[in-house]
């Protein structure tokens, strides 16, 4: 009995056989596991050792491509991407918008950048012509600046500026918000809104130039306005408007009103219509006027669009030049009512003097002036008190408040101790 229960059963070769082949077949089936326990690897069948020393080997040689691609290796748990799934590269097109932007900067820095810097260079030197010989170029410091402040025709000239801009401007906004609320309400469904706005905006493809001479030859004595006020027997005698003060910068005004109130309300119509119609929609169910549907909805919701119509307006209105200096032939009219500031810098160039030096101190005051007048008109209009704002406020406050709360407590727990 004891020889047969030493004596090994015949099936034990089959079943260590077995043992083996299933073996095999786990490494084939997960040829690429870890194995770093040594006992499972003496254990291994010859195809096993083999495929994990192959694993090894390319391991080390991914980590060396990644090292010369400059690339992570992929770390322990990382996400595999399936084999059968292609990774599409990702195509930028940013460097195409820079490449399409070069022309316009190269075409700035030329014609723009330099001959600004070039101004401001010539701020500091005296440079003009005496008959005909050159004076300087003298570096003389800030004296051209004090000399273009301390001018009293200079702020007679930037005055002359400002009203007429005002002038024109208030009429402007006010019509062409009026054109614009009208062309955009959908209950009025009105017809040829295209062809009308294209009839608005024609203006503005005039030159100033042109009309200043049509506004000239309908207001001299013997134009076409006078005569019809004398056949009406309104005046018994030519009425001369250009010797008029009040009337030059009238009509100086209504020349560049006209000119620009189609793109302002062209500007104005595309911000309204930005504006989602449910929120009107809503406000007339509530029972909300017209006005109080313009004043409360539609002007909070155009104001970026108002700021900006209202800035672009205040720089063109402050370089007015064409359609003054041809209406009043260059002279500015009764009083220098009529002369702008910019034709004070157009004669410092082109007059006989020619002076670069105080002109480009003008020029320089000029960019000044506008961008403070810019930054005023920016911080009254746009709201800083939004709720972002509001937030950090009451964050920084509550921060605050924990702050003294703690150093009270810690003041009064040492005074408890030193008791």
């Amino acid at each position: 009995m004891e020889e047969l229960n030493n004596n090994t059963s015949p099936q034990e070769p089959e079943i260590e056989q077995e043992n083996s082949v299933v073996s095999e077949e786990v490494v084939k089936e997960d040829d690429f596991n870890d194995i770093n326990d040594n006992t499972c690897y003496e254990n291994l069948s010859g195809y096993g050792k083999f495929l994990v020393k192959f694993k090894a080997s390319w391991a080390k040689f991914c980590d060396k491509i990644a090292f010369w691609k400059k690339k992570k290796p992929v770390e322990e748990g990382a996400e595999v991407q399936p084999k059968g799934r292609k990774r599409h590269k990702m195509v930028s097109y940013s460097k195409y918008g820079y490449l399409f932007l070069i022309p316009f900067f190269v075409v700035f820095f030329v014609f723009s950048f330099l001959p600004l810097m070039q101004t401001f260079y010539y701020s500091f030197f005296k440079y003009f012509k005496s008959g005909t010989e050159t004076v300087g170029p003298e570096f003389i410091g800030f004296q051209n600046y004090g000399d273009v402040l301390s001018d009293s025709f200079t702020w007679k000239y930037f005055g002359n500026t400002l009203l007429i801009w005002i002038i024109g401007f208030a009429p402007q906004i006010i019509i062409s918000l009026l054109l614009a609320i009208w062309f955009t309400d959908a209950r009025l469904k009105l017809k040829f809104c295209n062809f009308f706005k294209g009839v608005m905006y024609m203006p503005n493809l005039v030159m100033a130039s042109a009309f200043g001479y049509l506004f000239l030859m309908l207001f001299s004595n013997a134009g076409p306005i006078n005569q019809i006020l004398f056949a009406l027997k309104i005046v018994d005698s030519p009425f001369s408007f250009t010797d008029s003060e009040s009337w030059t910068r009238i009509i100086i005004a209504f020349i560049n009103w006209i000119m620009w109130f189609g793109n302002t309300t062209i500007l104005l119509m595309s911000g309204i219509m930005g504006i989602d119609e449910s929120v009107f929609e809503s406000a007339r169910l509530d029972g909300s006027s017209a006005w109080k549907t313009f004043w409360h909805i539609t002007m909070p919701l155009l104001l970026p669009i108002f700021v900006y119509v209202l800035i672009t307006s205040l720089i063109g209105g402050i370089q007015l030049f064409d359609a003054a200096a041809i209406y009043t032939s260059h002279t500015g009219g009764p009083n220098l009512c009529g002369k702008t500031i910019m034709m004070e810098l157009y004669q410092l160039i082109a007059g006989p003097s020619k002076n670069y030096g105080r002109a480009g101190a003008l020029s320089a005051i000029l960019f000044i002036i506008t961008g403070i007048l810019s930054i005023i008109v920016f911080k009254v209009m746009i709201p800083t008190d939004n709720v972002i704002k509001q937030e950090a406020r009451a964050k920084k406050a509550r921060l605050n408040w924990l702050k003294n709360a703690n150093e009270s407590v810690a003041v009064t727990d040492g005074g408890t101790e030193n008791e």
